[in-house]
């Protein structure tokens, strides 16, 4: 659906609200959109036709939010994003219209149970980790504030890799989670969206006598829009996601298929639909660097195209655009959007530069998501010029110019004017994405109070010297719809009871359980909610992955995307030198608190030593669980593929929340609010959103551990040698020692040597010299959960106090700091 097509038709009706109605319209699906009788009905069929049944509830709100929007002419959000990581949509569906228990009771009427549908659905794989998961949660929150929004990306036919385990090690399989169909998107080839490629360019002279610039593209592809609905929490508001897909032009060829060369004829589809088909294809080779930065354009380029011509009035006035619009560029993916808007407005709407550069540096905003060098693309000049003559012109027009300005405010300074070029000479002259998007950007903005101080003083020191004001902080927060309503519905119910309705919404009103702390009776139910929480998990771990889980330990969870800076290595040392202890007779497994030790993660395909640290997990793991003389003490579980649906289970099951990141690289994290307001206490580092979810629960409620930043810079500019930790402590030493004799992989003593060697010789990310101190603040942890009245006090306190990491917030720092905007409500 496109908004601006929706003025003069007719009222669209929803189905009737009731059991009756839903029912009826129930079967209608099933006989006439799945073509089969309730008796011959398959899962699958019940699933379909229940999703696209629940849809229709919410596609009268969705023509009239489009409606409404239009008659407005409202500044919209365009978030620009390469991943979505949604989630399942029906349960959030059915939150949004309120109709969980008119469809559980209408089902039931009918034989079925909600629960086995529930199951049968595939969530979209359409993001990596916390990236798309937050996109995810920001437009939910602009949906349910009636803020108008559209949200662009990819429609990956595979996804993110479906991971699985063959004797411990990662085994990346395709993800095909369209296999059996996809009810909640609406594919509408007819507004398709051509988007070239390669060439050359020419100057011409149009007919004002005018010296111009045109694109003569050598080959192309299509567009093509899938909608879906972006329900906000029962507010009547449906924003819309508009993810693409690659089609060819021509995507067959019959003289040459008649002729017998069947590849051929097909072969410019396959070429075309190689754009979106995989999301994050391996970059390690030219040909996978090339395909990542088609995607990148592919999709802006609709996104943008498809704003300009299809959401604007016909007859609108670009020069208006920026009270019309601001393009969020979530991290550096989009970033190539500024030239396609420039090369629209000088090449296609014959804007002068100056005018249309004035406009599209108000039409941009930069969120930044990280503080690795590394992960601040860049892009070969010889590859963009390549693929994208006429963006790399406009590239290097926008930096002549730019240098020209510092020049002037900077005068005989070489140095600054080469740290600050957008176009990198060394190690190959490349394009710097981040240094584009800041010249362009209105604003830019960290993710966290710690991450936004340090993009300005370490990443970007130059720019914020030269712009102070551009540079700002929003930090990043979670829907409590997904994360507490749908994930911990028990939980939900109890927060109800505590401070009555309204708090999905404002998320503030959570303080207003401060008190129920020190109420033994709340206490008690609060606990009962967690243990009933462990159960469900047990049980989903049972069905989906053979795993007995127990439920009367700690449940001591660190899920997150497998990278050396989240240190995940620093939790299985911890591991291994709890059970080498246990081995030398130094601990007795029975004087500390149970644990079981949940890892969720995945490590990119091509990040070697990233999967080597999931191989050593589970193979310590294996010989841990089956060693009788840990007694239980110890019990180590990885489930494979995590993602959002699990994470949905496991979140509010837990009781410790492990957020061990160096401190000056994790941005922000979002796993870490979703466990505080979910109940589990987190042990970490003062690092990203560590350090405000610490201020907020206070001290007492929190297990701080490890070196600040400061000290983590000064450690590592005087020279840091981790084997001297190594030397030094004796835990240390015997944990790593175990490891390197093969203990955990007997069959190849030496496979994990990679892992060790880079311990004693680089650990860039500092987990030897941070070890000791985890370890002891890991003893306050068994210390405080040995209370079990303190640890639940503090627990609810994390619940209580939380409130700030909504996503709505979030929103609303936004709206008010960068973009501008209003909401429009129903009249």
């Amino acid at each position: 659906m496109t908004e601006n097509r929706v003025n003069g038709t007719a009222p669209v009706t929803a189905p009737q609200h009731s059991v009756e109605g839903f029912v009826k319209e129930f079967l209608g699906e099933l006989h006439f959109g799945q073509g089969v009788t309730l008796a011959r009905a398959s899962v699958n069929d019940q699933y379909l036709a229940l999703a696209r049944t629940v849809r229709q509830y919410l596609m009268a709100r969705w023509m009239e939010t489009a409606r409404r929007q239009y008659d407005a002419q409202a500044k919209t959000v365009a978030y620009l994003s390469a991943e979505y990581l949604l989630g399942r949509q029906l349960d959030n569906a059915l939150v949004a219209t309120d109709m969980a228990e008119i469809v559980d009771e209408g089902l039931a009427s009918l034989g079925i149970d909600l629960a086995t549908l529930r199951e049968q659905e595939v969530e979209p794989g359409l993001g990596n980790g916390g990236l798309g998961r937050l996109a995810a949660c920001f437009v939910d929150s602009l949906a349910t504030m009636s803020v108008p929004c559209i949200g662009y990306g990819i429609r990956y036919e595979y996804g993110i890799f479906r991971q699985t385990f063959v004797d411990g090690w990662q085994v990346e399989q395709a993800d095909t989670w369209l296999e059996l169909g996809a009810p909640w998107e609406f594919p509408h080839p007819e507004h398709a969206v051509t988007v070239h490629f390669g060439g050359s360019t020419e100057t011409y002279t149009d007919d004002d006598g005018v010296e111009r610039t045109r694109w003569v593209p050598a080959w192309d592809v299509l567009g093509v829009p899938y909608n879906y609905m972006v329900p906000g929490f029962q507010n009547g508001r449906v924003n819309t996601l508009r993810l693409w897909s690659a089609r060819a032009t021509k995507a067959f060829d019959l003289q040459i298929f008649n002729s017998g060369d069947y590849a051929e004829a097909v072969r410019a589809q396959t070429f075309a639909e190689n754009i979106s088909k995989v999301l994050y294809p391996e970059d390690s080779t030219p040909q996978g660097k090339e395909l990542r930065l088609q995607q990148q354009y592919f999709f802006v380029a609709c996104s943008i195209r498809d704003f300009v011509d299809n959401v604007l009035p016909a007859d609108f006035d670009l020069r208006n655009l920026p009270e019309r619009v601001m393009f969020q560029l979530n991290d550096t993916h989009p970033v190539i959007g500024v030239p396609e808007l420039m090369r629209i407005l000088v090449d296609e709407k014959k804007f002068a530069w100056d005018e249309a550069w004035a406009i599209t540096q108000k039409c941009f905003a930069y969120t930044c998501h990280t503080l690795l060098p590394e992960a601040l693309e860049v892009w070969s000049v010889e590859l963009m010029g390549r693929l994208l003559p006429r963006h790399l012109e406009i590239i290097y027009r926008i930096n002549e110019e730019f240098l020209a300005q510092v020049r002037e405010q900077y005068p005989n300074d070489e140095l600054r004017l080469r740290r600050m070029s957008i176009i990198a000479e060394h190690p190959e002259r490349s394009v710097r994405m981040a240094y584009l998007a800041t010249i362009a950007g209105a604003k830019v903005n960290g993710v966290a109070a710690l991450h936004s101080q340090l993009l300005r003083d370490n990443v970007l020191p130059d720019f914020s010297e030269l712009w102070p004001d551009k540079f700002t902080n929003v930090t990043n927060g979670v829907t409590p719809r997904r994360f507490i309503r749908l994930a911990n519905p028990a939980l939900s119910d109890l927060i109800t009871d505590a401070v009555g309705p309204g708090w999905l919404t404002d998320l503030e009103r959570l303080r207003e359980m401060e008190p129920l702390a020190d109420d033994p009776e709340f206490r008690e139910r609060f606990r009962a909610v967690k243990a009933a929480n462990k159960q469900r998990l047990a049980d989903v771990l049972a069905r989906r992955d053979g795993i007995e889980l127990r439920t009367d330990a700690m449940l001591d969870v660190m899920v997150k995307r497998l990278h050396e800076y989240k240190r995940q290595t620093l939790k299985v040392l911890h591991i291994v030198s709890l059970y080498e202890r246990i081995l030398s007779g130094e601990l007795d497994p029975t004087s500390i608190p149970p644990r079981v030790f949940a890892f969720g993660a995945k490590a990119a395909p091509g990040y070697k030593m990233a999967k080597q640290i999931i191989g050593l997990i589970n193979h310590v793991g294996a010989t841990v669980n089956t060693d009788p003389r840990v007694q239980g003490a110890l019990t180590v579980v990885f489930p494979q593929n995590y993602n959002v649906t699990l994470a949905e289970k496991l979140i509010p099951a837990a009781d410790l929340s492990e957020q061990i990141s160096l401190a000056g690289k994790e941005a922000s994290g979002t796993g870490n609010m979703k466990f505080a307001l979910n109940g589990a206490l987190t042990i970490g580092t003062d690092d990203g959103a560590n350090v405000e979810i610490r201020q907020l629960v206070g001290d007492d409620n929190f297990f701080l551990f490890g070196l600040l930043e400061p000290e983590v810079a000064e450690l590592q500019a005087a020279g840091y040698e981790p084997s001297k930790y190594y030397e030094e402590n004796p835990t240390l030493r015997r944990a790593i020692d175990l490891i390197a004799s093969g203990a955990f992989s007997p069959d190849d003593k030496r496979v994990f040597e990679p892992i060790v060697s880079n311990l004693l010789t680089e650990d860039r990310f500092l987990a030897l010299a941070d070890f000791q101190a985890y370890l002891d603040a890991q003893d306050r942890v068994d210390a405080a959960y040995r209370d079990v009245d303190g640890w639940t006090r503090s627990a609810i306190l994390n619940v209580a106090r939380s409130g700030f990491f909504s996503s709505d917030r979030s929103m609303w720092d936004y709206i008010d700091r960068i973009w501008h905007t209003q909401p429009v409500v129903a009249r």
